[in-house]
């Protein structure tokens, strides 16, 4: 009879610290020795130090923005019926909320002290609102038009925190004889890269379609002359501002910088440099 009790009570022992092991490992602490379960994951490394105008994140240095930076301009997409009555989607970049409305409080590359912005930018506005005309082709108006006297000099603007100057990337046929330079402007998110379209000239400048893409030019280069080339009759400078999609850069890309699949139409309100 004794062995039998101590029989019973050894299994008993055995049982009761089995459970014991068990509990521990639900509980997330184990009391037995060189048992790791539910070990907590041990934490992420950060960085020894990070530079100026930066903050650890994890592992990286994080860039704050600065005062030079200017907010991040999103994109939207917008929609509208074309001439033929089928509803198009597009992507655009509306006007943002920061900068003014009213296109007077702006300079453009050709004199203009107050209203001289006859036609502006609408694709953000809904399908009704948007420009249609009986000798327009196209529904809605991604840029400005600017009424000047044939043969005024058309001068390179410098943008809105551009960094640096600005290069030449297409000279040529697009919306009539046209001039396309590239813009570097700093963002929230970083450098990003943006195309000033000036359409409907009369001519470029003298010289500048034997320049190869990259040449660069400082701000109040003359880039060409208001005329009416693909608008006869309606003199004015066509004034379209595009960014560049992320990946694609700006050379030998000629007439298709402006395809949708390469740049996204922006209000050149976001841009364009205040009086």
């Amino acid at each position: 009879m004794p062995r039998l009790l101590a029989t019973a009570f050894s299994c008993a022992a055995i049982l009761s610290l089995g459970a014991g092991k068990a509990w521990h490992a639900v509980a997330g602490r184990s009391l037995i020795p060189g048992s790791n379960a539910h070990a907590p994951a041990p934490a992420p490394a950060e960085p020894a130090s990070c530079p100026a105008g930066t903050l650890p994140d994890g592992a990286i240095c994080v860039r704050l923005p600065d005062e030079d930076d200017a907010p991040e301009s999103e994109s939207y997409v917008g929609g509208h019926r074309d001439r033929d009555g089928r509803w198009t989607v597009y992507d655009q970049i509306p006007r943002r909320p920061d900068r003014p409305a009213d296109y007077d409080l702006f300079r453009y590359p050709v004199p203009c002290p107050s209203g001289c912005v006859v036609s502006g930018y609408d694709l953000d506005r809904p399908d009704e609102l948007q420009r249609r005309g009986r000798r327009l082709r196209q529904v809605g108006h991604g840029a400005i038009d600017i009424r000047e006297p044939r043969g005024t000099p058309v001068t390179l603007l410098a943008l809105e925190h551009q960094q640096g100057e600005a290069d030449v990337v297409y000279v040529g046929p697009l919306f009539g004889n046209s001039v396309v330079t590239h813009h570097t402007i700093r963002e929230a998110r970083g450098l990003r890269d943006y195309l000033l379209v000036f359409g409907h000239l009369a001519a470029s400048a003298p010289g500048l379609s034997e320049q190869p893409p990259g040449t660069r030019l400082h701000e109040g280069d003359i880039v060409g002359f208001v005329g009416d080339s693909a608008s006869p009759g309606l003199v004015h400078l066509h004034l379209e501002v595009r960014r560049l999609r992320e990946g694609i850069g700006p050379r030998n890309l000629g007439p298709r910088l402006v395809d949708a699949a390469i740049s996204i139409v922006c209000d050149p309100r976001n841009v364009l440099p205040l009086k």
